[in-house]
């Protein structure tokens, strides 16, 4: 698991940080000590972005529409929206994570 300190290498070349996010164990370990160290050249198995007061407006909305679009054209492709929750999947089966209060503000 990361936070939004964690920054990775897209195979685009875009470095990018989101809220939270993933790597399973196995990919994470195939990468080398500097490859850990730098912004890892990876797409993470799983991103969490949220949108703040500060992505409001024009300027703001688009900026957080090229950082998604980047996310989808780099291997990373589900987009979820105000959904009730957000499950782990295979990724981490039995996780659940509520966001019903993320939405009411």
């Amino acid at each position: 698991m990361f936070d939004s300190s964690a920054s990775f290498r897209l195979p685009d070349g875009s470095v990018l940080s989101p809220d939270a996010s993933l790597v399973r164990l196995d990919r994470w370990d195939a990468l080398n000590p500097l490859q850990r160290r730098d912004f890892a050249p990876l797409c993470r198995d799983l991103v969490v972005g949220l949108a703040s007061p500060s992505d409001e407006g024009p300027r703001g909305i688009t900026a957080l529409r090229q950082k998604l679009a980047s996310y989808q054209a780099n291997g990373e492709p589900q987009r979820i929206e105000q959904a009730e929750g957000l499950e782990g999947g295979e990724v981490l089966p039995g996780l659940r994570l509520e966001l019903a209060e993320i939405w009411a503000g």
